[in-house]
């Protein structure tokens, strides 16, 4: 039976083989539909359409978006690239993690199959209603993909599980039998329900996927109160079809076009031809470039894996230590998570409600201030080590930017789209990807099909389908917690048991360094928003402030010892072990704290240009 499962999960046969790129090719085409699509309804491109634009184009969106996300989340089971906290199950010893993996795989198929069979039930209900897109396509085939990624992935960690246990057809029986045992459902299942809890938060913290905590929580929440788990499915339609969640998988898309040209050498060269004559001014260039770059990629992983082998030899002529450079380089990957139009910003937008626009505006005195700080400890590092400044040379530098105009054009794009008034987000957005994706595969022509234009989607889809699974899924444990007042009834607690606005502040600070330690910063964000929204109210918290103090925060966990991100792909990267590169790190990460604290006690640095330039 080992053997037969081993078969369908591998992946070595060619049938396999093609299912895996078949769906691959899906994901291609759902990226590029969305693009195209939007692209299409810019005002520009509408007058050259004239009777051939697509009817319904925004509503085909928001779906394609849906399809997107389930999609990306089957492939990313198939990976095994679920979006998890930080595992203790990897600090055991080696004669439990067996164990542990056949705990957390039971967990983790049974709530998908649950969230399988409740938007099951959903598409069903969906369906008796009929309502179809403007171009003749009913909503439910695109409803039906809820059910189609949820048991696909169930299945994935099946297959998973079963093939790396021993005795294969002795665990597949057990999974089989305790996820039916568990599915039939007791007359006092409220009674049961916060053990099940209690069981689904141990796994949680032994590696089970973070969509199949939170999802899972809502459905045993609702089953306990004797609703139909179809709620879940409709919170998580309801979510994965709002307007602006598209700009999520295109500008990441914009960023991972980036990431697999040449566009990094071509900025840095840029930066380099304009700042080194500062003294310091290769510290400059790094921080700038991977500022820039995350900006786009919004994930500090992808920054440092593109950059790190490109900058380190630039700060290392420049006079830095080795020791100095790679700690400089890790606290400088997470910089320009609160320039627009990062995908942490624009997804706290849809989690709280806060005007895409507003949060733009709000993050770019505070990512300044961030950077400002970094620049000043890199010109300090080098001073004190000796370096000397290089000649300037104007010919060298406006050659470098000539080679990088098409690139330094991208970030204005979709400002000016936006806050011009021309095109809304999703179009913007849309615009922006597509400038990208012509310019490095037909200008620079560094994108190709079968190599680097395939890596880039693949990756793209794969981060957008983990984000969106977590995003859908924990709305309905959001509105559940919302229906109970649970938010509310938090904020009044900590409004009388914390009377000082400061301590609070400082006691928000500590837990949000501690969550961006622990947890992928989507996931923390569509978590602890709900949450924490009442509670800032409580203590007179702007949500746009709030929110930049929740990103600010989140950006430090990073680089927090001892399972910050940014530190485990700094070790990867440069080669080094990862208490070499916590004690690297360590000044960058004092001083990015300096900059937090500014952030989170002087509301004007996150006012100041919303006020200026808001309604």
């Amino acid at each position: 039976m080992k053997r037969v499962i081993s078969f369908f999960h591998s992946g070595e046969y060619g049938w396999l083989k093609w299912i895996h790129q078949l769906e691959n090719f899906f994901l291609y085409c759902c990226l590029f539909s969305l693009m195209l699509i939007g692209v299409s309804e810019l005002s520009v491109v509408q007058g050259v359409l004239g009777k051939y634009r697509v009817a319904g184009a925004e509503n085909l969106i928001r779906h394609i978006t849906l399809v997107l996300g389930m999609a990306g989340g089957l492939i990313a089971a198939r990976e095994e690239k679920l979006l998890a906290i930080v595992s203790i199950r990897d600090l055991l010893p080696e004669k439990y993690r067996s164990g542990i993996k056949l705990f957390t795989g039971f967990i983790g198929i049974g709530l998908s199959f649950w969230l399988g069979i409740a938007s099951l039930e959903f598409v069903a209900a969906e369906r008796e209603f009929g309502e179809k897109l403007p171009i003749g396509i009913p909503f439910w085939w695109f409803q039906a993909f809820l059910p189609i990624g949820f048991f696909g992935i169930a299945l994935r960690l099946f297959l998973r599980n079963a093939t790396t246990l021993p005795k294969g057809f002795l665990t597949a029986g057990v999974l089989v039998a305790m996820m039916v045992i568990v599915w039939q459902q007791p007359a006092e299942a409220p009674k049961i329900v916060w053990p099940y809890l209690a069981v689904l938060g141990l796994a949680t913290l032994l590696g089970t996927p973070i969509f199949v905590a939170i999802g899972g929580a809502a459905v045993l929440l609702f089953w306990g109160q004797g609703d139909p788990v179809a709620s879940v499915s409709l919170d998580h339609y309801d979510q994965v079809t709002n307007p602006l969640l598209a700009t999520l998988p295109l500008f990441t898309l914009t960023g991972f076009f980036l990431a697999y040209s040449d566009a990094s050498q071509r900025l840095v060269n840029f930066f380099h031809a304009w700042a080194k004559q500062i003294r310091g001014g290769e510290g400059i260039v790094a921080i700038l470039a991977c500022a820039f770059f995350t900006a786009f990629t919004g994930g500090s992983g992808v920054t440092i894996l593109a950059l790190g082998g490109i900058l380190l030899p630039v700060l290392i002529a420049g006079r830095y230590r080795e020791n100095e450079a790679i700690g400089l380089l890790t606290g400088a990957g997470s910089l320009g998570i609160l320039f627009p139009p990062c995908l942490p910003l624009i997804v706290y937008s849809i989690v709280s409600g806060v005007g895409m626009n507003e949060m733009f505006l709000g993050g770019i005195i505070p990512g300044l201030l961030m950077l400002v700080l970094t620049c000043i400890w890199a010109v300090y590092l080098v001073r004190k080590s000796g370096g000397q400044r290089e000649t300037f040379c104007l010919r060298e530098a406006l050659r470098a930017t000539w080679e990088a105009k098409w690139e330094l054009v991208l970030p204005i794009i979709p400002i000016v789209l936006i806050f011009g008034g021309f095109a809304l987000p999703v179009n913007a957005a849309a615009a922006t990807a597509f400038y990208a994706f012509v310019i490095e595969a037909f200008v620079h022509r560094e994108l190709k099909f079968k190599t680097s234009l395939r890596k880039s989607l693949s990756e793209c889809g794969l981060l957008v389908g983990g984000v969106l699974v977590i995003l859908g899924t924990a709305m309905g444990c959001t509105n559940y917690l919302i229906t109970e007042h649970v938010p509310d009834n938090t904020a009044i607690w900590l409004s009388e048991s914390i009377e000082s606005k400061f301590l609070f502040l400082l006691s928000l600070n500590l837990f949000l360094i501690v969550i961006g330690c622990l947890m992928d910063i989507f996931a923390a964000i569509i978590v602890i928003t709900p949450l924490l929204l009442p509670v800032g109210a409580a203590f007179d918290i702007h949500p746009m402030h709030l929110g930049i103090i929740i990103l600010a925060n989140l950006e430090l966990g990073f680089l927090t010892p001892p399972v910050g991100i940014n530190l485990f792909i700094s070790s990867y990267r440069f080669n080094k072990p990862i208490l070499d590169v916590v004690k690297f790190s360590l000044p960058v990460f004092f001083v990015l704290l300096v900059g937090v604290l500014l952030i989170t006690y002087f509301p004007i640095i996150s006012h100041f240009l919303p006020g200026l330039f808001g309604p």
